[in-house]
């Protein structure tokens, strides 16, 4: 190999960095953009004003029909129903057991008992070096490729935003339970408005921002004359 065709050291070629989305890019296509944001919060705010004016019943029914509106929406636009699909799958769980059980507040006990999956997965891949911020970067990001396994760089710095995340899951889920256990059902609906997307949104913008960075700053700068 040349000097002219060296690779970086997370075996991407110099010119992938401006293949890439940029930051805001990426951020929308996980999130679903505005939009997105908007219709998979709208089941669960619907859920918790009317529980809050009416039943438990009432809610159910009326958090699911929206969950399917939506979904049938995007259907019929030939939207991407990702996230809508998501969404309903999410809310008709919770609404199956809150409907089952007779108790408002186990609508959140599908999110809650996730979260804490989701987060102790989230450490325990850090733990054994395989973090899954990285895996998911390649798979979201990278087009499939995992040359960041053998660039120490990456692999230290998916480690750290991986332990990130797992803290900042359990920090958050931490919240919910507790409100869960204590009873407090409609404190428990705004925590979970609260603390979804907005703290999922500031993980993606800081873990997009470094691993670009660390990107850059492992690129070769061309040699004179080059």
């Amino acid at each position: 190999m040349t000097t002219g065709q060296q690779r970086t050291p997370s075996g991407l070629d110099p010119q992938d960095d401006e293949r890439l989305p940029s930051i805001a890019e990426q951020m929308a296509d996980q999130l679903g953009g505005w939009r997105g944001l908007v219709e998979s919060s709208i089941p669960v705010v619907v859920f918790v004003i009317a529980n809050v004016v009416g039943e438990l019943r009432p809610a159910v029914i009326a958090s699911v029909a929206v969950a399917l509106l939506i979904a049938v929406l995007r259907l019929v636009q030939r939207r991407p129903v990702r996230h809508a699909v998501n969404g309903l799958f999410g809310v008709g769980i919770g609404a199956a057991i809150a409907w089952r059980t007779g108790n408002e507040r186990d609508f959140y006990l599908p999110g809650i008992l996730y979260g804490i999956g989701y987060g102790l997965a989230l450490l325990l891949s850090a733990a054994i070096r395989q973090p899954l911020v990285g895996w998911i970067w390649s798979v979201l990001v990278a087009k499939g490729r995992s040359e960041w396994r053998d660039d120490p760089r990456l692999v230290r710095t998916f480690t750290q935003l991986t332990v990130l995340w797992g803290v900042v899951w359990l920090a958050k889920v931490g919240v919910q339970a507790g409100l869960y256990l204590a009873h407090q059902d409609t404190a428990l609906g705004v925590a979970r408005l609260a603390l979804g997307y907005p703290p999922y949104a500031l993980l993606l913008l800081i873990t997009v921002w470094v691993v670009r960075r660390v990107t850059r700053e492992g690129t070769p700068a061309p040699l004179p004359g080059a």
